[in-house]
């Protein structure tokens, strides 16, 4: 069974989920989805997920990304990136300093309104399909991260920068934002994204380096297997029977916990439960570690979000 995530380096021109359907084909696996959709034009780090995997997806979309980005001054669209209808162009020469000043203000806790040709859903139905059937909504901005913004290098009109952000940054917006405050326009030329969490652009697979019958062995040895998957939780190992007993419904007391050497985790932390070598189950903190003794053993110390078949 392959359980597990393989890291696809996603090629321009196709969509997030052309790229699951062809890994789902290539290697033959029941079930696969991505942890977090990228647009056509864009490229780069695409983690997929594997069968078991795929209840792993959204503990797995919440991490930072990293991305490097071209921005395109001068010119507006619709879309907000070099592909979309153009809606206003400007001549205006902007200098170095102030496109720096302006760019490295960006950092930090922002305001971003979601683009109205973006997955982001109302109602159910994302906002792509309301703007190409002429309805634009009006969203109300959205608080995001900006962690890190390095320039890489100017070339006016043209700015690439590396950029680390929360979930739900749009570059996009973010170019579209500093092309209004520099009072020219911008749009989003060219993306990459080079971090997804713990998956990095070094362990990202093309898909077109691998042809003819041996294209699934080779995808087969590039999965990371689900005990690697969330490196930072703590792990508690099980032996067979406890391990039973949770694919049964079996939730952690406190009394159970207190059996093993566990650090200051507080109430809404995760843990993981090993069985011989696989992932059995994610759970969340409901009590506090240095609370134990003054709670009944017979409380419930876990609550288990995720259980694995192996």
């Amino acid at each position: 069974m392959m359980d597990g995530v393989i890291v696809i380096d996603k090629p321009a021109g196709k969509t997030s989920h052309d790229v699951v359907s062809e890994v789902k084909k290539i290697l033959g696996v029941r079930k696969a989805g991505h942890t977090g959709t990228l647009d056509p034009m864009v490229t780069g780090v695409l983690p997929v997920c594997l069968n078991e995997a795929t209840k792993l997806a959204s503990l797995l979309t919440g991490e930072n990304k990293e991305y490097r980005a071209t921005m395109l001054l001068g010119v507006k669209t619709d879309t907000l990136d070099i592909e979309g209808k153009i809606i206003s162009k400007s001549d205006n020469f902007v200098s170095e300093e102030k496109i720096k000043d302006v760019i490295l203000r960006m950092t930090g806790e922002i305001m971003q309104i979601p683009p109205a040709y973006s997955a982001v859903k109302y109602c159910g139905k994302p906002l792509y399909k309301y703007a190409r059937s002429g309805v634009f909504l009006d969203m109300k901005p959205r608080k995001v991260n900006i962690y890190s913004l390095v320039i890489e290098d100017i070339s006016f009109p043209r700015v690439t920068f590396r950029v680390v952000c929360s979930k739900g940054t749009y570059i996009r917006t973010l170019c579209s934002d500093i092309g209004d405050i520099l009072e020219v326009g911008a749009c989003l030329q060219s993306l990459r994204r080079l971090k997804s969490g713990i998956f990095l652009e070094e362990m990202a697979v093309c898909l077109s380096d691998y042809i003819g019958n041996d294209k699934k062995n080779e995808l087969s040895e590039k999965i990371l297997p689900m005990t690697e998957l969330l490196p930072l939780l703590f792990s508690i190992e099980l032996e067979d029977n406890s391990a039973a007993k949770m694919r049964n419904g079996w939730q952690p007391s406190v009394e159970m916990m207190k059996e093993y050497d566990l650090p200051l985790l507080k109430a809404g932390d995760m843990v993981k439960f090993i069985n011989r070598g696989y992932l059995l189950a994610v759970a969340e903190m409901l009590a506090p570690v240095n609370k134990f003794s003054e709670f009944d053993g017979k409380m419930q110390a876990a609550r288990i979000v995720r259980v694995f078949n192996n």
